[in-house]
């Protein structure tokens, strides 16, 4: 089968960074779903592992986790999948990626793709969906009842990926009022376009622009990107006995003690937890199940804001190189093989 793959790694403008190669086709297991690859979405954390380290493959590395599909076969064990039907999900980073024709994945974390939309629209989203929907409602405890107290979140980052995710489902399942964060003109039409009550600036200092807003504070804050740097300024403007989710990776340490005084609250989100530790991974097929719902009724559209065509490496390549400057909208999709 065909598959892209790295053996160094390498800088995402070097030819070798990823590569186009012939592997064998995957067998699944008991558990497991073979599913035909449709297409894939370029995340964050594909450029993370991609990136350059003192490291050599001896067997060909894929990446990728978003893929959109048709199941192939299904493991002995598997009693809700059968061939044809038409997946979406994000993988496991313990295994094998996506980017590839064919891919073995753990049939309890497959939710079905979304009947409204093409793979290419549906690969856009299960990575961010999951880590979106996690963060909000199980990671902070954000309420779904409409009708429940005026709080508000601030959701830094809104025009990415997760971002784009969160804004929709604050705005459309909770009484939140949503503040994103952006600093260019189409992302803060992006972020308008997605929900947002109200768009912030990240490139100034973000309490004073907050507490314009809601001066009472914020209950919620979901930190995407860039959390050291705008780590004093989140504490200013949070409410008393607030929640704070991050899911980026500072590169200096937090003084989480400027937290006490307010009696805050720290989470971390990671999407690939329940897979990595086996932890309830049924919730992330009912996640995405919910989510499909809620697309295929017009309440969640699609993340995707451009196709780079074929799964091949050179696509691949500029992908990453994309992702990597930080300025992308929404999220980047491959579709089919050449």
């Amino acid at each position: 089968m065909r598959a892209v793959a790295l053996y160094k790694y390498l800088p995402s403008d070097h030819p070798e960074a990823l590569v186009d190669v012939e592997l064998p086709a995957p067998t699944p297991g008991p558990g497991d779903l073979l599913v035909r690859v449709h297409a894939v979405s370029v995340n964050p954390v594909d450029t993370k592992v991609r990136a350059p380290k003192e490291k050599v493959e001896t067997e060909p590395r894929v990446l990728g986790w978003d893929a959109a599909g048709v199941v192939e076969a299904v493991g002995a064990d598997v009693k809700r999948f059968r061939p044809g039907d038409e997946v979406y999900y994000a993988g496991s980073i313990a295994r094998p990626g996506t980017n590839s024709e064919l891919h073995v994945v753990d049939a309890r974390i497959v939710g079905r793709k979304p009947r409204s939309l093409s793979f290419a629209q549906a690969a856009a989203l299960p990575l961010t969906a999951i880590t979106a929907w996690e963060l909000l409602f199980e990671r902070l405890g954000v309420s779904r009842e409409k009708g429940g107290p005026k709080d508000a979140v601030l959701i830094v980052g809104g025009a990415g990926g997760v971002g784009s995710l969160a804004t929709q489902l604050a705005r459309q399942l909770t009484n939140l009022t949503v503040i994103a964060t952006a600093s260019r003109p189409e992302t803060v039409a992006w972020c308008t376009a997605q929900g947002a009550h109200h768009v912030v600036d990240h490139r100034q200092p973000l309490a004073k622009q907050v507490l314009a807003v809601v001066p009472e504070g914020v209950r919620y804050v979901l930190a995407l990107t860039a959390t050291e740097q705008h780590f004093p300024q989140l504490v200013e403007a949070m409410t008393p006995f607030g929640q704070l989710g991050i899911i980026d990776d500072p590169q200096s340490p937090l003084d989480v003690s400027a937290m006490k005084r307010k009696s805050l609250a720290l989470h971390w989100e990671l999407m690939f937890t329940r897979s990595l530790f086996n932890a309830d991974p049924l919730s992330q097929q009912r996640l995405l199940d919910a989510v499909a719902d809620l697309v295929d009724a017009g309440t969640v559209k699609t993340t995707m804001a451009q196709d780079f065509g074929p799964i091949t490496a050179a696509n691949l390549r500029r992908a990453h190189a994309a992702v990597e400057t930080g300025r992308t909208v929404g999220k980047i999709v491959l579709s089919g093989f050449p």
